[in-house]
């Protein structure tokens, strides 16, 4: 059998945000990495939510902040990060315009605890209990902040379309549907996709997209899905996602 390489979204892929990584999901890419395929996580998180449970895992390599942070064989190959005078006028666009920043980078996730609580997102503490010392605060570090995406969270009464027109120089963005994510739009550095990412591991490692395979189910996997040859989509109410897939799986494996 010919070696495939294959791209893992975290999470609603293979991860849980409560209840983590399922055991035959670990025994299933456990397997695949005995059998010579090559296995790479390729997720919007950032590098710095990236728990120890997924870490060893042993993938091949990482794609996380969609995109714009990559590794292979544990060594970062790419990371592209927007100036901090970027990352300080996005703030200062998002809040004008009624929304919650929640910065993002290799090594630090950057929010204020008053200003992203629960009522924003019932998952909020969940992040800062996993983070831990890799949270910081944006007020104190306004001038220090090494991010390349922004999730930001919209708020009753924002006016997300002015802040996207503004921080369109800057960032691509992409609108979130459902229950999870659906108060979010991620910004990420122009350019940036977890297509492009994929489209330039395979060719640092001379591998033929006919060779590629990935698995997603959010509207950030799209990029994924137009570029690997085989697209399997966990079921979405997506309905966008959800025309674009091969394959649909209920779970992994």
């Amino acid at each position: 059998m010919k070696k495939k390489c294959v791209f893992f979204d975290a999470d609603g892929t293979i991860l849980d945000i409560e209840k983590g990584v399922p055991e035959e999901t670990k025994l299933a890419i456990k397997n695949l990495i005995h059998n010579g395929h090559r296995v790479f996580l390729c997720t919007g998180r950032s590098r710095a939510y990236i728990p120890k449970e997924v870490e060893n895992l042993c993938f091949t390599g990482m794609i996380t902040n969609l995109g714009a942070y990559m590794e292979y064989g544990g060594k970062c190959i790419q990371n592209r990060e927007i100036s901090s005078e970027n990352a300080e006028h996005a703030v200062k666009v998002l809040r004008e315009n009624g929304m919650v920043p929640v910065l993002e980078g290799s090594e630090y996730m950057y929010y204020d605890l008053d200003e992203y609580t629960t009522e924003v997102d019932w998952f909020a503490d969940l992040i800062t209990r996993d983070l831990k010392t890799r949270h910081r605060s944006i007020c104190g570090n306004e001038k220090n902040l090494h991010i390349s995406k922004i999730s930001a969270k919209k708020k009753r009464g924002c006016d997300c379309e002015r802040a996207i027109r503004e921080l369109e120089p800057i960032f691509d963005c992409i609108h979130h549907e459902g229950n999870f994510v659906g108060k979010t739009i991620e910004f990420v550095a122009k350019g940036c996709s977890k297509g492009r990412a994929i489209r330039d591991i395979c060719e640092k490692l001379d591998v033929n997209i006919d060779d590629t395979i990935g698995f997603g189910d959010s509207n950030n996997d799209l990029a994924m899905f137009q570029v690997v040859h085989t697209k399997v989509a966990i079921p979405s109410k997506m309905v966008a996602f959800s025309n674009c897939s091969k394959h649909s799986r209920k779970s992994f494996p």
